[in-house]
């Protein structure tokens, strides 16, 4: 075991938090900014419509990516916990069968993607003058999709094995070059959206360049032998159950984004639709502290748990959850006080903004207690319990968000969608409470 993963199990909690989660809010950083601003120049150089066809286009894509990402997520709680205990080769393993599992999934569903398009665009919010624009860019960037479900793939296995530094790099060059493509192919080029479709896929490539390099040139503690290719039944059926969970998760996103990108069309059209996008992009955006905290943690509660170091496993919660607790809340106070300069930077059009403004109080407003949920469900999948893990992670946009949003608009109309944001929060973060409660209660018995 390389002196990267041993450090997990013996460096102070606080700093080993630190050290882990900073890169990760970095690269998160940097990949929001680079939604956030490809938002703008697709608003500024396309248009809103622009804007809207995108947000109807990415629950698809990125639901196939997610495939790559839980598999990593699934994959990289067994190696972390298989390096913490000296296990090295079902660590390599279980490399060899996350490579083999994303590359099936991910071109399979790729086609059925293409093959399915003209269906799909409608389901997922693409009528009227969105339809153009999305089945533009819908096209080419699946396309690009299996790369970038091997790089998610890449990215989580690099965190597991303790090296944050190389998985922000991972996720900012690809960041970086897609907004520089942006300026080239909509800006100078003015190539509209298949521009903007054509930088967002060949970014992708960037990445598992760079993942690819990693891996090859010996950084990585991992080494891959071709038998570890071949799909081990009681491998794949753990990193199944536990990546499940993140794609459960993505899956949610997704039927949400569809449901409310639908019921918005219905109730106010084109214009609420992109109002809905720009403030998906700023949940995105605005939360990589919090998610970097939560990325930072699971790798070390996994490796202390396999190592059965279960007073560091404790103390990491906690920091984690005070850590994300004040960032979150800080987070809150920049949305509220700043919320009309946010929107401005999206769009010109003064309505779009006034309602993005309003809107965006209403779905931030239970952003302080966010870390609690992202913590606890991260927690049971760091140390292998994909059920409670699974049934955590569903409980805000699954089990309390989507019923919500289904009842809520029927009586208050649009505002029942935004409100519904705030109190799917609330709730789902008061069961994932009890319940980390109660499991770390055989901690101290």
């Amino acid at each position: 075991m390389q002196q990267k993963a041993i450090q997990m199990g013996t460096d102070p909690i606080g700093k080993l938090l630190l050290r882990q989660s900073v890169p990760a809010s970095i690269g998160i950083l940097v990949m929001s900014l680079n939604i956030l601003i490809d938002t703008i120049f697709v608003g500024q150089w396309i248009g809103s419509n622009a804007i809207a066809a995108i947000n109807v286009v990415l629950p698809v894509s990125f639901f196939i990516a997610a495939l790559g990402m839980s598999i990593g997520m699934g994959g990289g709680s067994i190696i972390s916990r298989a390096l913490g205990s000296s296990q090295k080769s079902k660590a390599n393993k279980t490399f060899g069968n996350q490579l083999t599992l994303t590359l099936l999934f991910t071109i399979s569903f790729m086609t059925l993607g293409l093959v399915f398009m003209e269906s799909i665009i409608p389901i997922f919010g693409g009528k009227g003058a969105l339809y153009a624009p999305a089945k533009i860019y819908y096209t080419i960037v699946l396309y690009g999709v299996p790369v970038l479900g091997l790089a998610m793939m890449g990215n989580n296995i690099i965190r597991s094995e303790g090296k944050p530094k190389y998985a922000m790099y991972a996720m900012m060059l690809p960041s970086i070059s897609n907004l520089l493509l942006d300026y080239v192919f909509i800006h100078v080029f003015d190539w509209g959206m298949e521009g903007a479709a054509w930088a967002t896929t060949l970014s992708y490539g960037i990445c598992m360049a760079y993942i690819f390099y990693f891996f090859v040139s010996g950084k990585s503690d991992l080494f891959l032998k071709a038998s570890d290719l071949s799909l081990d039944f009681s491998i794949v059926k753990e990193i199944g159950s536990l990546g499940f969970v993140t794609l459960s998760r993505q899956a949610a996103v997704s039927i949400t984004v569809l449901l409310v990108n639908n019921i918005l069309f219905e109730l106010s059209g084109e214009s609420t639709v992109a109002v809905y996008a720009i403030i998906s992009r700023m949940l995105m955006f605005a939360l990589f502290p919090i998610l970097g905290i939560t990325q930072g943690f699971v790798p070390i509660a996994g490796f202390n748990y396999g190592a059965n170091k279960r007073e560091r496993v404790l103390e990491v919660i906690r920091t984690a959850l005070l850590s994300s607790s004040v960032l979150a809340t800080f987070v809150f106070l920049v949305i509220i006080f700043f919320s009309k300069e946010i929107a401005s930077a999206f769009t010109q059009d003064i309505d779009i903004i006034l309602k993005t403004k309003k809107v965006l109080t209403w779905v931030f407003l239970s952003t302080p207690i966010i870390g609690i949920q992202l913590i606890g469900s991260a927690y049971f999948q760091a140390i292998g319990k994909a059920i409670p893990a699974l049934l955590l992670t569903l409980t805000r946009q699954g089990f309390f968000f989507v019923p919500l949003i289904l009842i809520l608009p029927q009586y208050f109309g649009e505002f029942g969608i935004w409100i519904s944001f705030p109190i799917a929060e609330f709730v789902s973060t008061i069961v994932t409470a009890y319940f980390l409660r109660k499991e770390l209660k055989q901690y101290r018995e």
